[in-house]
């Protein structure tokens, strides 16, 4: 548990690999706000511990800033005491996800979960008033998912993005955009933030942003030159150059990343529906193994 600014701590998960979320803790005269949860039962319990070590009390709200269950999966731990508050498709998508994620690496101790679906949506953006902080819950569009939430404090600088920017590890739009993405990214920058909490990774300044955004552009480049030279997705990721980001965690994701970049060179929208399991079988196969899932 790290503390960001004035009663506004980020609780890290190294290395931020696969399913080692960040969170958020919003503290301020006896009310407690909490920004995504955890993957498994015993990290999201490690987590409430965590928040009465900073908090006097416990989270009267959750926010979840997307679907995917390692933001996600902890809610039941905190929903005797808190609402959770989420964007309207983020509850859509989960209801229909389920446990689906815990599929993926059964070795993991995923403990005993259930899907605590947000009690409380919005569509583009809502205030939560954390006591003196004040939280502008906002949807730029599509991204990492199509129902992206981010966090800004105006008033300490401070951006909490989700999984739209990654700090350290490799950017992932497996059901979401790189194109949108980049605009995300983009509108994140005009809020001048000082601090930004990725969804995985350290904590980190602005420059956080120019990573996640240099490497997307990347991307697209080198579907626009798969493309021209008639090779698949996974042909150009083994041909591709990383440079710069070529040290990022879970470089794998490069496999996905272009697939949905060559749909959107071919006139897809972003956020369109892609086989998300072919996807994920190829980058494996690119990857020579599952990838490594330390939750």
């Amino acid at each position: 548990m790290t503390e960001v600014a004035d009663g506004v701590f980020a609780y890290l998960q190294p290395d931020g690999g696969w399913c080692l979320n960040n969170a958020g803790v919003l503290t301020s005269r006896g009310t407690t706000a909490l920004v995504d949860t955890a993957a498994t039962e015993a990290r999201a319990r490690a987590l409430a511990d965590a928040v009465r070590r900073v908090a006097s009390a416990p989270p009267r709200y959750v926010v979840n800033t997307h679907p995917h269950g390692d933001h996600t999966f902890g809610n039941a731990v905190f929903a005797e005491h808190a609402v959770i508050v989420a964007h309207e498709a983020t509850r859509a998508e989960m209801d229909v996800a389920g446990l689906h994620l815990t599929g993926l690496w059964p070795d993991v101790h995923w403990g005993e979960l259930r899907v605590e679906l947000p009690s409380l949506t919005f569509r583009d953006r809502v205030t939560l008033h954390v006591g003196d902080v004040r939280a502008e819950l906002l949807h730029f569009g599509t991204g990492h998912t199509t129902n992206d939430t981010v966090v800004w404090l105006p008033e300490q600088r401070v951006l909490f993005t989700g999984d739209v920017v990654m700090s350290g590890a490799t950017p992932f739009c497996l059901t979401g955009s790189v194109a949108g993405s980049i605009a995300v990214i983009d509108a994140l920058r005009e809020l001048g933030p000082e601090v930004v909490v990725a969804g995985h990774g350290p904590v980190a300044g602005p420059e956080a942003l120019d990573v996640s955004r240099g490497y997307l552009r990347l991307v697209r480049d080198l579907a626009a030159e798969g493309l021209a030279a008639g090779w698949t997705p996974l042909e150009t990721a083994r041909a591709a150059d990383l440079g710069p980001y070529a040290g990022l965690l879970d470089s794998e994701r490069l496999v996905p990343n272009l697939h949905r970049a060559y749909a959107e060179a071919r006139g897809a929208e972003p956020g369109a529906w892609l086989d998300i399991e072919l996807l994920f079988a190829e980058m494996i196969e690119f990857h020579g193994r599952l990838p490594v899932c330390h939750a």
